[in-house]
């Protein structure tokens, strides 16, 4: 008798803009162990706000995601806010920056920024 495969959703999902984005931002880096880390932060004007930074570390509770060569990083705290969502990277008259598509969201701000459960 064979075991039943489970299968296990990724945490995120990452668009092709946001790959190329932190592919070209590595890049610019000259490190290639850079990877993108989205996490989750009381504040904002709506309860919580989303937050981006590189990082070269991955902590052993961290859930990592690789798309077209870039590794994306959430730690275990923010991991139930996130589940479900996708990273985008958005260029328009407003400017340019990575932006959340929050399944989990109940409500957001007009910035995009920030979100409440």
């Amino acid at each position: 008798m064979s075991t039943p495969e489970i299968y296990v959703p990724q945490v995120v999902t990452v668009t092709d803009s946001a790959v190329a984005k932190v592919r070209s931002l590595i890049e610019e880096e000259g490190n290639a162990d850079l990877k993108l880390r989205v996490y989750v932060t009381g504040g904002g004007c709506s309860g919580f706000q989303y937050g981006f930074t590189f990082d070269e570390l991955v902590a052993e509770d961290d859930s990592v995601v690789e798309r077209g060569g870039v590794k994306v990083v959430v730690d275990a705290m923010s991991y139930p806010y996130l589940a479900g969502a996708q990273v985008d990277y958005e260029e328009g008259l407003q400017g340019s920056k990575f932006v959340i598509q929050n399944p989990n969201a109940s409500s957001t701000c007009g910035c995009g920024s920030s979100f409440s459960l």
